[in-house]
């Protein structure tokens, strides 16, 4: 079967990998260069037979990998981050290009080898630190934007990599190149600024016309390899190309869609690419070379942490930022393998580098979410041996707050709580750890505290022992738990509402000495089961009913013990049963020129007239002596059956 019985075996082979990778919570991309491995040459066993067109078949995944990279691409998500992304990062790859040099060197490598090694560990993994990131419950925060920036202009900056390094085995003649190379990108992409903003938006808007979606999937397929073929005829790189191609789609309408489409695509032919990747680890030569492999593993992650780290300090980053950066961003890139294949194919490097930079960020990607993992516990053993974080205070008044409510975290949520109590007038402050939420809070005239919300000498600075209620907004089960521990020590008496996610924390939390467990997850689903029900026409009363059951079941410690939560349920339950709805009053309704009392609205269908706009002016509460006219706006109150009844009585052709 030649070519396809080898893809039957890769996928199989991935499958397993993938699996496997999947059970031992790793991403999937290593249990793909782990079956890459398992069928490559090297290792005996079952074998594809031609490995020559499997890495064929990569360069899509290359160039496919690339493409969506560019319609991902946005510059809004740099915003929060874009001094340190845009400055720090070009900063960061060049001293690690330095130090990577100087390993190199260490080693007694050729000065071309030892520069390509230091630019391959120059890049990260933005897939496994993204996997990392959600994995621990860190997305969103601080460290994990400042991250994720720097990520992004990394995978940016693969592009011009791919073009000038190449041109570093013969310097001599590698410079008129460059330049010549920077000349066709220059002319290159003012013709894709022209052809993206005029030209490919008209087409893929006249392709969307016809509802086809397997001609737009096609049409996304041949612009993304189109382009970056047509660049590849022009002397660029191929993934260059395609890189553009997406990045230009992404301005356009269409560029959500096109990415949503193109993701399995990506997928598919990924997989060949890190298969292939597995396919040139020689094991023989990693069991031989351990020793080499393992002291490069630790001078490339100690280098890159302390570079991560220095720069987070430099760009004015404090707390854990500095330590997140450089125990969560030490290890080397999918993307080097990118441009270790263009180093191969250019004869740049050889094999055995090859073999080590491979080996190197294989075992690094797999100590990534272990190393990530102890940012936390280093940076409590770091503010307990040493300082303690500086509190820094905003809007709080001099003469101090009592009776009080504490917002534990000053994100979404806390800053709509915030605005409720503003509006009301009730006294609270805000503890946020996170710069950019407090720069936020700050700009909302907020009372802010600057501070880890998980440490006493915080809920000291915030009163807590004068408050009335603390309320926990964050998601982490374990800094929840960490708040309540210090809350009861110092105010026992407390009143507590903290957010969780799932029944087994809500369980928790509860034995904690929480007061209330809100699952914002169940609410959000109660309200659009209730939505959807009530447009299918089931009773209101069935609907409350059901819902009243599953909050009581859930909030069952508060609900059984407090009369004001009861009154509140019941009330809501009231209105939700008592729905106000509008009629109008057409000119042939035979209500149109009878008086309320005439018409005896309320004996026949039981509903309350409770409003009437007439020519844009609401007059509520009418009396029985008012006549309908044509044109008006009736509000009434009452059940479904009996809002129906009025209903049907304004469009009665008689009325007896």
């Amino acid at each position: 079967m030649g070519i396809a019985a080898d893809i039957i075996i890769i996928v199989v082979a991935a499958l397993i990998g993938a699996l496997i990778a999947q059970r031992l919570r790793q991403p999937l991309i290593l249990g793909y260069i782990a079956a890459g491995i398992v069928v490559g040459p090297h290792t005996g066993g079952i074998t594809i037979s031609d490995s020559h067109e499997i890495e064929l078949l990569a360069e899509i995944g290359v160039a496919l990998l690339l493409f969506a990279l560019g319609l991902e691409f946005s510059l809004r998500e740099l915003k929060p981050v874009r001094t340190i992304a845009l400055i720090g990062t070009p900063i960061q790859i060049l001293l690690t290009i330095g130090c990577g040099y100087g390993i190199g060197r260490m080693f007694d490598w050729n000065p071309i080898h030892a520069l390509w090694f230091g630019a391959l560990i120059a890049l990260s993994s933005t897939m496994i630190t993204l996997k990392t990131l959600m994995n621990q419950g860190w997305m969103g925060t601080l460290s994990s934007r400042v991250m994720i920036g720097m990520l992004l202009v990394q995978d940016l900056a693969v592009v011009p990599m791919m073009i000038v390094l190449p041109q570093l085995s013969d310097p001599a003649a590698g410079l008129p190149l460059i330049g010549t190379a920077i000349l066709k990108s220059g002319i290159f992409l003012l013709s894709m600024f022209f052809l993206g903003t005029r030209i490919l938006p008209w087409l893929l808007g006249y392709i969307a016309q016809w509802n086809s979606r397997e001609l737009f999937i096609l049409t996304n397929m041949a612009l993304g390899l189109g382009i970056g073929y047509a660049t590849y005829l022009f002397g660029l790189s191929f993934a260059f190309g395609a890189f553009i191609a997406g990045m230009v789609l992404s301005e356009s309408d269409y560029g959500h869609q096109a990415l949503s489409d193109i993701i399995p695509l990506r997928d598919i032919f990924g997989l060949l690419f890190f298969t292939s990747v597995g396919m040139l680890l020689d094991i023989n030569f990693l069991l031989n070379s351990w020793r080499t492999v393992v002291v490069l593993l630790l001078l490339v992650a100690l280098s890159k942490g302390i570079i991560f780290s220095s720069l987070a300090w430099l760009f004015r980053y404090r707390n854990i930022v500095p330590l997140a950066l450089g125990l969560g961003l030490f290890q080397v890139g999918e993307f080097s393998f990118v441009l270790a294949r263009v180093g191969l194919e250019t004869n740049s490097i050889d094999t055995q580098l090859y073999s080590l930079v491979l080996a190197t960020s294989v075992i690094s990607m797999v100590l990534t979410p272990f190393v990530s993992g102890l940012a936390t516990p280093l940076y409590r053993i770091k503010r307990h041996f040493f300082q303690h974080e500086p509190l820094q205070t905003i809007n709080i008044p001099q003469e101090g707050v009592t009776n009080h409510v504490i917002i534990a975290g000053g994100g979404r949520v806390g800053q709509h709580i915030a605005q409720v109590l503003q509006q009301l007038h009730v006294p609270f402050v805000i503890i946020e750890l996170n710069h950019q939420r407090m720069t936020e809070c700050k700009e909302a005239d907020y009372p802010v505290i600057y501070g880890d919300m998980t440490q006493q000498i915080v809920l000291d600075a915030a009163e807590l022992a004068a408050a009335k209620q603390l309320l926990i907004t964050p998601p982490s089960i374990v800094d929840s738990r960490a708040i309540v521990r210090h809350a009861r020590k110092i105010n026992p008496g407390l009143q507590i509402v903290a957010r969780a996610e799932g029944v087994e924390q809500t369980r928790t939390l509860y034995e904690d000495g929480v007061s209330m467990v809100v699952l914002p997850e169940m609410e959000a689903g109660l309200e659009i089961a209730r939505q959807a029900l009530l447009g299918l026409q089931i009773p209101a009363t069935l609907i409350q009913e059901y819902t009243d059951m599953v909050r009581q079941e859930m909030y069952e410690p508060l609900f059984s013990s407090r009369y004001d939560y009861r009154l509140i349920t019941q009330l809501n339950s009231a209105k939700n049963l008592l729905e106000i709805s509008w009629v109008q009053i057409d000119p042939d309704s035979p209500l149109n020129g009878r008086a309320i009392k005439d018409a005896a609205v309320r004996s026949r269908t039981g509903t309350t007239i409770v409003g009437i706009i007439r020519h844009g002016i609401f007059r509520p509460n009418p009396d029985p002596e008012h006549t309908f006219t044509a044109g008006d706006l009736v509000a009434i109150v009452g059940s479904p059956r009996e809002r129906d009844l009025f209903k049907d009585m304004a469009q009665e052709t008689t009325v007896s």
